[in-house]
């Protein structure tokens, strides 16, 4: 016994020496004076100081979503930072639009963000269905309903999904950091040398330099008529830049995937009477409209106001986008309600065209996400472009400012190490090539569709490979395009009425087919339960038991579209799962809230969440010491049985002293539900480990571990980047 408890002792020794060392060696690297102001006359790398360089520590290249919400949540952990927006307004197209629950559950600790949406969206009766058609007036093919009861029941989550267009989201985002004291700039009104909370409109990022102190950022702006220059220096640069970024190209970091997976042109247009009509006769979200004239897919972003988005597939060089352009407005007017009348059935008198964009739909993740030394860092669609089958973009862009917020905060502050910013990478990439496949495969679905009418898009990209072959490609570009449109319009002829209707047996089989790919849920999916609050990291800023793996190797999936149901899982790496609870020693007319709102929003701050058992105090009690050694902030959380009394829960106060940064709360279950521990699947002896961005860094049994303060240092050290600990 003696030799084991000198062994214990000899190890905790060398624990300690190991965890100053490398504190040492973090906070001397990353000191102050490293992330704090930084004299221009050092900085400018010009060698005279003739101009003042103002310093960030985080400076974000791109204003979209991703960006915005990243200043949002930086600013709220005390991170000073500003942003870079090449255009010189913010886009009024609705682009995404459907919010998913992981998103909508990090809205909520926004200042009511999530709650402002919910007020403001359209009804979900209104967005609930996929309607597939020959026209906006004519025969239906079939429908989809997306939303399942427990889809509303708050069971698996506090809040629901929500259908509500970008544009809008942007401005709620814009109002919240104007609360935080951000100013959206344009180049004729920066005065000062005040630099952060600042969104500096028309400043485009040229060039990126490593310096002693970080980066040094060139930027061009447009002023009076004359392009100029300003530099910036900044201790990280973050690039949410959107899928064409310019910080990507800069850095050197390739995408890999699959490329033109289709062209599109994007139509955004307003008509309130086709609202209306579509509000009272046939509400949904997606139109898939197949017809002898036309195909296209109609977003309806807002039946109520009347507004649309309408996708048209077109195939170059044969079609252009110059057939859309603005260069002659009558023209582009014409086009467009032709195109709009052929897919809605009946001349709209009051057709407006806002705006018109193309685009291309990519599969593809950036070969790394951390360049520099850590210090730039791709977030959002400079980090991946999905197909907008499932809505992963925006969401998995908004869940990466979320991942890497707290790293960031957590790095400048010198609690963690530098090297927590490669978790980011470690974390997110993964859960990026993973939504890619998912999204492709959704995408697939979708044209499983068109391909049961008779129009499969496969033999059409076939066509269209012959014309821009060698032997074709020596015809006159007026020539192929003919060639081209009037093969796709004999294709099309194939969705004729005297075809598609149950007295021609060719349309009776077609029409067959299409109702069991609808009848089994084949077509394109808009939820993906599994995906959206189940996925895990199988590695980065997580540990494991002492000789145990996190997650044992799991045969990948080989039919990732099968719509799984989300099952609450308390592994390293998962989401924490949602209970509602309620907290005691507090008025009982309180209401029930989340387990999801025991983590702060507001601030650094790590939860352990255990039984009202005796060793599990014990172990919170270390964890109390260990985490003040670190610097890091701890919460610890006694769930108690439905039922408990205060007089019960006075124990946690004895127990836990000297400690005072905890929190009694017990089960808000019905009768019939799970207990937490068996939601979790565990046991009351075992206790969970929550980080700031609400996935669990560890779990473990309170009782059995030989060493606590021990095992409590290596935990922390592991998570927070500090070097391989000695075990």
């Amino acid at each position: 016994m003696r030799s084991v408890a000198t062994g214990l002792i000899l190890k905790r020794k060398l624990a300690d020496f190991f965890y100053t060392c490398s504190r040492r060696r973090v906070l001397g690297r990353f000191s102050s004076s490293s992330f704090g102001t930084v004299d221009p006359r050092k900085s400018n790398g010009r060698g005279g100081g003739e101009k003042e360089v103002p310093h960030l520590p985080v400076l974000i290249v791109g204003a979209g979503p991703v960006g915005l919400i990243l200043s949002i949540l930086l600013t709220k952990l005390g991170v000073k930072c500003s942003v870079l927006e090449k255009s010189v307004v913010f886009s009024r197209h609705p682009q995404a639009h459907f919010i998913n629950n992981r998103t909508m559950e990090l809205f909520r600790k926004l200042d009511g963000l999530a709650e402002e949406i919910q007020s403001l969206e359209p009804p979900v009766d209104l967005w609930r269905r996929f309607i597939y058609c020959t026209s906006l007036s004519g025969p239906v093919f079939g429908s989809v309903d997306h939303m399942k009861p427990q889809d509303f029941d708050k069971t698996v989550s506090p809040i629901s999904v929500a259908h509500f267009s970008q544009y809008k989201l942007m401005n709620l985002l814009l109002q919240r950091l104007e609360k935080l004291g951000f100013s959206v700039c344009s180049p004729s009104e920066i005065e000062g040398s005040i630099w952060d909370r600042k969104i500096l409109m028309g400043h485009e990022c040229i060039s990126i330099h490593p310096t002693n102190e970080g980066l040094k950022v060139g930027t061009s702006y447009l002023k009076e008529g004359k392009m100029e220059e300003r530099e910036f220096h900044c201790s990280i640069l973050v690039g949410s830049d959107g899928a064409r970024s310019t910080v990507r190209k800069l850095v050197d970091i390739d995408m890999k995937g699959e490329r033109n997976l289709q062209r599109l042109v994007s139509v955004h247009f307003l008509s309130k009477d086709l609202g209306q009509y579509l509000l009272h006769e046939r509400p949904g979200m997606l139109f898939f409209i197949f017809n002898p004239d036309a195909i296209g897919v109609l977003v309806a972003h807002d039946l109520d106001q009347g507004e649309f988005v309408l996708q048209i597939p077109y195939y170059s060089p044969q079609q252009k986008i110059e057939d859309f352009s603005f260069k002659d407005t009558f023209n582009l007017i014409q086009v467009c309600e032709q195109i709009i009348l052929k897919l809605v059935g009946w001349k709209l008198v009051d057709v407006q065209v806002l705006d018109i964009k193309p685009w291309v739909m990519h599969a593809e993740v950036a070969e790394k996400y951390v360049s520099h030394n850590n210090r730039v860092i791709l977030v959002g669609d400079a980090a991946h472009r999905f197909p907008p089958a499932g809505g992963f973009g925006m969401n998995t862009g908004i869940q990466d400012a979320h991942n890497l917020a707290w790293k960031i905060s957590s790095m400048l502050s010198g609690i963690a190490s530098p090297s927590i910013i490669q978790t980011y990478e470690m974390e997110r990439r993964p859960i990026a090539i993973y939504n890619t496949s998912l999204s492709v495969e959704n995408f697939r679905a979708a044209m499983s569709v068109p391909a049961a009418l008779g129009l499969d898009p496969a033999i059409a990209n076939s066509v269209h490979r012959v014309i821009n072959s060698s032997l074709c490609s020596i015809l006159p570009p007026s020539l192929q395009k003919f060639a081209l449109e009037g093969i796709f319009s004999i294709g099309r002829a194939q969705l004729s009425e005297l075809i598609l209707n149950e007295n021609n047996p060719l349309g009776s089989l077609r029409l067959s087919r299409l109702k069991k790919i609808f009848d089994e849920g084949k077509s394109l999916q808009l939820q993906f339960p599994a995906e959206d609050l189940g996925f895990c990291y199988k590695e980065g800023a997580l540990v494991a038991e002492c000789g145990e793996k996190i997650w044992e190797s799991e045969a990948s999936s080989v039919h990732k579209r099968d719509l799984k149901p989300y099952i609450p899982c308390a592994k390293p790496g998962c989401r924490l799962p949602h209970m509602l609870i309620n907290a005691l020693k507090e008025s009982s007319a309180k209401a029930s809230f989340s387990t999801l709102d025991l983590i702060s929003g507001d601030k650094i701050e790590f939860l352990l969440i255990i039984a009202p058992i005796k060793g599990s105090y014990r172990l919170a009690r270390a964890s109390m010491m260990v985490a003040k050694e670190f610097d890091v902030p701890l919460k610890v959380c006694i769930i108690w049985p439905k039922g408990s009394s205060d007089k019960n829960v006075n124990s946690s106060e004895k127990e836990l002293e000297p400690w005072k940064n905890f929190i009694d709360v017990e089960e808000a279950v019905k009768p019939t539900s799970k207990s937490w521990w068996e939601l979790c699947q565990m046991s009351s002896n075992e206790v969970i480990l929550v980080r700031p961005d609400e996935h669990i860094a560890w779990r473990t049994e309170s009782n059995s571990i030989a060493d606590d303060l021990l095992e409590l240092k290596r935990v922390f050290s592991l998570m927070l980047g500090h070097g391989k600990f000695l075990l």
